[in-house]
C-alpha cells in the first residue's frame, strides 16, 4: 500500500470540522479506498498468507450492499498454526533485544501515521465512524506505538539493581515476556484495540495471534500490514480470521497461548476471565463494557451540562464503553435540562459517515440497530416518554444501512432495566433525583465501574462526588464528553478501559507490565554485561 505523507498531527483534542486540509486529505482518500474496497485478503500465520476455501464478507454498516473486504472462515487447525508460528518465532524476538524492537515498533507508528487518511477512510467504511472519530483512531493507534516505547525505554527495559549482601553478590529485578498472547479486538476501536494491546505485548519480548471482530477485520489486517512494512519478523504477529464460536474458541482454549487480551462484551469477557484460567493460572486483561452515569445538579451549567451529555451519549452512537448512557437530574432542573438535551439531540446530523456534514454515522449491524428498536419499544410500553429520536432513518443514502436516531427517554422509574443494562447505541435514559446522595448511590448500583461524570459549580458537590463515585475514570463539567483519560498524544480516549464493579485497567503508563513476569537474579562474582 502507498504511503502518504501526514500534512498534520492529528489526537482527538486537535481534531477541527473546521480544518479545510484535513477535510481536503479525508475526501481524497475515500476516493482512493472506494477502488479498495471488496478485495480479499489472507490470514497471515508466519510467513504464510492464508487463504480457505470458505470467505466471509465484511459489509459496511453504512449501506450493506458494500463489500469492504473479503476474509477467510478459519478453522482451529489455523489457529494452532498461529500459535505454533508464534512460539517458534518468540524465542528470536525475545533475543533481539528491548532496544532493536523499539526501533521497529516506533517505524510502524510511523508508517500507520503516513497512512492515516487512507486508513481512516477504510475505517468509515469498515464500522461507521465519521471522518474525525476514524482520523483519531488511527493516529491513537501509532501514539500508542510510541508511547509504550517511550514506557520501555525510561524503564530501561524493566531491569532494576537490587541490594546485595556483599560486593561480590549481584541481585536485580527483571521483567521478562511470557511467551504467546492472543488478543482479540473489538470493532469499535479497530484500529487501536488491536493495534494497542499487540503492541504492548510485542514491545515487552511477546509474540501475538491478532483474532479481530468480524465486523472489523480489515483495520486488523492493515495494522498488521504495518508491522510487516517495519521490518517486524512473519511469526511475531499473526493474524486469523473467523467467529468466536471457533477460531476464539480455540484461542481461548490452546494451552500454547501464555497470555490473552480481550475487549468487548462484559458477558463475554467474564467468561474468558474464568475458563481461561481454569487448569492453570494464565494472565488474561478483559476490557469490559459500562453503564456510564452523569449527574446534573441544580447549581450546574445546564447548556454545558447538556452538551457534555449529548457528546458522551451520541458519539460514535454510542458504540463506546465510556458512552454516558444514564443521567441523573435534580428535580428542580429537570425540565430545562431536558429541553436544552433535547435542543442538541436534534442538530445533530445522522448519515454517511464519509461525508463532511454527518456527524453520527450507523451502528454496526442488524443486531445492534434491533437493540436499539427493542429498547425504545420497552421504554414506551413501561410508560417513559421519548423526548426526541426513537426513530430509525429510511431516507436515500441510508435505506440500505442501520441508522438510528440520537434517543432521549425520560419518565422511567430509575430502578429500570434501560439504567442497568448496557445497550452500546445511542440512547440514553434520564431519571429525576432529589439530591445528590440519591444520584451517587444510583450511580454506584451497578455491575459496572468505567467512567462518571458530574456538572455542577458548587466546590463541596464535587469533592463528595471525586470521593464517593465508583468509577475508574471520572471527570466534571466537561463539556466536550466524556473521557476514558488524557494519554499519548493528550488524546481523549472514547472508551475502551476495562471495568469491573469499580475499576480501570487499559492502556495507560503501566500497561506494557501486565505482559511481563518478574524474575529475581542474583549472580556471585562478575555479572555478565546485559543483552
Amino acid at each position: 500500500m502507498a504511503t502518504t505523507t501526514p500534512r498534520m498531527k492529528i489526537t482527538y483534542a486537535t481534531l477541527s470540522a473546521n480544518n479545510e486540509e484535513l477535510q481536503a486529505a479525508f475526501d481524497a482518500a475515500v476516493e482512493r479506498m472506494r477502488g479498495e474496497l471488496g478485495r480479499s485478503y489472507p490470514m497471515l500465520i508466519g510467513a504464510e498468507e492464508r487463504r480457505a476455501a470458505t470467505e466471509f464478507e465484511d459489509r459496511s454498516p453504512n449501506d450493506a450492499t458494500i463489500v469492504v473486504s473479503r476474509f477467510p472462515v478459519g478453522t482451529p487447525q489455523d489457529v494452532s498454526d498461529a500459535v505454533t508460528a508464534a512460539r517458534d518465532a518468540f524465542p528470536a524476538w525475545r533475543d533481539l533485544g528491548w532496544r532493536r524492537r523499539l526501533e521497529l515498533i516506533r517505524r510502524a507508528a510511523d508508517l500507520i501515521s503516513e497512512r492515516q487518511f487512507d486508513y481512516a477512510a477504510l475505517m468509515s467504511f469498515e464500522v461507521g465512524k465519521n471522518r474525525l472519530e476514524a482520523l483519531g483512531d488511527v493516529e491513537e493507534t501509532a501514539d500508542l506505538l510510541r508511547y509504550y516505547s517511550d514506557g520501555m525505554e525510561k524503564a530501561n527495559g524493566f531491569v532494576q539493581p537490587m541490594g546485595s549482601l556483599s560486593p561480590a553478590e549481584h541481585t536485580r529485578s527483571i521483567l521478562k515476556p511470557h511467551g504467546v498472547w492472543g488478543v482479540i479486538s473489538p470493532f469499535n476501536f479497530p484500529m487501536a484495540l488491536a493495534g494497542g494491546p499487540a503492541a504492548g505485548a510485542l514491545i515487552a519480548g511477546n509474540t501475538v495471534v491478532i483474532k479481530p471482530s468480524s465486523d472489523a477485520p480489515l483495520m486488523a489486517y492493515k495494522f498488521c500490514e504495518a508491522l510487516r512494512d517495519a521490518g517486524i519478523p512473519p511469526g511475531a504477529f499473526n493474524l486469523v480470521t473467523g467467529s468466536g464460536e471457533t477460531v476464539g474458541a480455540e484461542l481461548e482454549q490452546n494451552p500454547g497461548i501464555d497470555g490473552m487480551v480481550f475487549t468487548g462484551s462484559y458477558a463475554v469477557g467474564m467468561r474468558l476471565y474464568t475458563s481461561f484460567t481454569h487448569d492453570y493460572p494464565r494472565p488474561i486483561i478483559t476490557e469490559m463494557g459500562g453503564k456510564n452515569p452523569a449527574i446534573v445538579t441544580s447549581t450546574a451549567d445546564l447548556d454545558e451540562a447538556a452538551e457534555g451529555v449529548m457528546r458522551s451519549a451520541f458519539g460514535f452512537d454510542g458504540q463506546k464503553c465510556s458512552a454516558n448512557s444514564r443521567v441523573y437530574v435534580e428535580r428542580s432542573v429537570a425540565r430545562p435540562f431536558l429541553d436544552l438535551l433535547v435542543a442538541k439531540a436534534q442538530k445533530v446530523r445522522v448519515g454517511d459517515p464519509t461525508r463532511r456534514d454527518s456527524w453520527m454515522g450507523p451502528v454496526i449491524n442488524e443486531r445492534a440497530l434491533r437493540t436499539f428498536t427493542d429498547a425504545v419499544a420497552e421504554a414506551r410500553r413501561d410508560g417513559g416518554r421519548v423526548e426526541v429520536g426513537g426513530e430509525v432513518l429510511q431516507d436515500p443514502g441510508t435505506e440500505r444501512g442501520y441508522f438510528p436516531t440520537p434517543t432521549v427517554v425520560s419518565g422511567l422509574p430509575t430502578s429500570h432495566r434501560l439504567f442497568r443494562d448496557e445497550l452500546f447505541v445511542p440512547f440514553v435514559v434520564v431519571g429525576e433525583v432529589d439530591s445528590l446522595e440519591e444520584a451517587l448511590t444510583l450511580s454506584n448500583s451497578t455491575a459496572y465501574g468505567l467512567t462518571a461524570g458530574i456538572f455542577s459549580h458548587d466546590d463541596a458537590q464535587i469533592r463528595r462526588f471525586l470521593d464517593t463515585i465508583q468509577a475508574g475514570v471520572v471527570y466534571v463539567n466537561r463539556r466536550s464528553g466524556a473521557t476514558t483519560g488524557a494519554w499519548p498524544g493528550i488524546q481523549s480516549f472514547g472508551g475502551w478501559k476495562g471495568s469491573g464493579s469499580s475499576g480501570k485497567s487499559g492502556l495507560g503508563p503501566y500497561y506494557v507490565q501486565q505482559f511481563l513476569r518478574e524474575q529475581s537474579q542474583t549472580v556471585m562474582g562478575q555479572e555478565p554485561p546485559p543483552a
